[in-house]
């Protein structure tokens, strides 16, 4: 599997972190954790499926919500993806549909996007000659959709804060220190970010420990670092997060 990403142009980067292309010569399995980011995925060659359960391949244009437990997509021969991770809010910019309708699910971008012109923009990324030119095209059409989102200093203030204490906060601290209520910063904060605050802050927090792990003497201090006091609580958490109990996911190394 061969992973390439592409960084993408000033008009874009305040909604898109970056362009992630995957491509496979032979058939492989690939595992994903959850991340704070919707993604939309263009398929233009081969074809990918949820080893998860559901039958058949995955739309060729498809968008994921935001989801709390672990992926496992198979891979054909000779398939190619171009992903779009999108920023936390982002997917304002592109459609009115609330991000927490998707938490959990990943359905055909035909359901935001016209199916005429996806599947015209998937036939120009096959037939593209380099992979920078399909990031041209993909931005192109993501362009053509972009439209003025509602700004949203709070949510992203409260996004900040909750990287920033790794996930570590309580919610209704957070929504009096942003002087709104807590029923109304939860309903304003999922529909834009696609989780909940409580489920946005458990992502956060799991990320950072990963991230941190090689740094922590042993994964009992890792977990009390993360506000884990109960090591099967967090073995628990832990393996529906990654797939993986914390031995065997740290054994694997790759992950993304």
């Amino acid at each position: 599997m061969k992973l390439e990403k592409f960084t993408p142009s000033a008009a874009l980067f305040p909604f898109v972190k970056e362009y992630l292309l995957i491509e496979t010569d032979h058939a492989t399995e690939s595992r994903t954790i959850p991340g704070t980011s919707l993604v939309l995925s263009f398929r233009f060659r081969g074809n990918v499926k949820n080893t998860a359960g559901v039958t058949g391949n995955i739309p060729a244009a498809s968008v994921s919500g935001l989801r709390k437990t672990a992926r496992t997509f198979y891979y054909e021969n000779s398939s190619a993806n171009l992903l779009v991770i999108l920023r936390e809010c982002g997917m304002a910019a592109f459609s009115a549909l609330p991000a927490h309708e998707l938490f959990g699910q990943s359905i055909s971008s035909d359901n935001i996007f016209k199916g005429s012109e996806l599947r015209e923009l998937l036939e120009r990324m096959a037939d593209a000659r380099t992979h920078r030119g399909r990031v041209m095209l993909l931005e192109n059409f993501l362009l053509g959709k972009l439209h003025s989102p509602k700004h949203l200093p709070l949510i992203g203030e409260a996004v900040r804060v909750i990287k920033q204490q790794n996930g570590l906060l309580k919610v209704k601290a957070l929504a009096d220190s942003l002087h709104i209520s807590q029923d109304a910063f939860e309903k304003r904060f999922r529909s834009h970010t696609g989780a909940t605050p409580k489920q946005f802050a458990s992502i956060i927090r799991l990320k950072n420990l990963i991230d941190k792990f090689p740094t922590y003497s042993s994964l009992t201090d890792a977990a009390y670092e993360a506000g884990y006091f109960d090591q099967s609580h967090f073995i628990k958490d832990f393996k529906a997060f990654t797939g993986r109990t914390p031995k065997d996911f740290f054994s694997a190394g790759q992950f993304w």
